[in-house]
């Protein structure tokens, strides 16, 4: 796929995506008599803080080409969807519960250890695969414990998202973009295995989670 168009195709979505969560933020907030619509609603407001936090990262063009471009759109679709589904669903919570603190907790730790992953690997980072000329392996912060930790920030902060808003579409949503980031993750490594010391840096690492994959 044609980057120009991947690009274009991101610069639409990204809009389209603010525009669905102030909505939902705005349907949640004329609940504010209800407690947990109050909650929703500030939740979502964090949700797209974090999509305008890394706005500039999903539209710009990467520095250098591409080395492909089949999975940004899927990957950015099935994303998008996971939040929107979730937060335009109608609330299945009708009163405070000690329960939300559960998914919360998640949701904002997970955004965190994305936001610290990206920070880490500073100007390497990008939503395109890209193999720069001068790429070097970063093995600090959560780097030390796994070789994707900006994709298992994002999965587990829409795992909480999806727990808190709990619904059937969202959470058939959250698998796809499961598999959609395993398949990322594929054609990333082959990409990867090209930098020098790679191949020893995967060895001693899990992709996402430690003793699990």
């Amino acid at each position: 796929m044609n980057q120009r168009v991947v690009v274009a195709g991101l610069r639409a979505l990204l809009p389209t995506t603010v525009a669905l969560f102030v909505v939902a933020i705005v349907a949640h907030a004329a609940q504010a008599n209800r407690p947990p619509h109050l909650v929703a609603a500030l939740l979502c407001g964090v949700y797209l803080l974090w999509i305008l936090v890394e706005a500039r990262i999903t539209v710009r063009h990467p520095a250098q080409e591409s080395a492909e471009n089949n999975t940004l759109l899927p990957y950015a679709l099935t994303r998008a969807g996971v939040g929107v589904s979730a937060a335009l669903w109608p609330l299945r919570w009708d009163r405070l519960s000690v329960w939300m603190a559960v998914p919360i907790a998640l949701f904002i730790g997970a955004v965190t250890l994305r936001l610290v992953a990206i920070r880490t690997l500073g100007r390497f980072y990008s939503h395109h695969v890209v193999r720069y000329s001068d790429h070097s392996i970063v093995t600090t912060g959560p780097y030390r414990l796994v070789r994707h930790p900006a994709y298992t920030g994002m999965l587990l902060a829409n795992a909480g998202f999806v727990a808190f808003f709990v619904n059937p579409l969202s959470a058939v949503l959250l698998v796809a973009l499961c598999a959609v980031v395993i398949w990322r993750i594929g054609v990333e490594e082959r990409v990867l295995l090209d930098v020098p010391g790679y191949g020893a840096y995967s060895r001693g690492r899990a992709r996402l989670l430690p003793g699990v994959w």
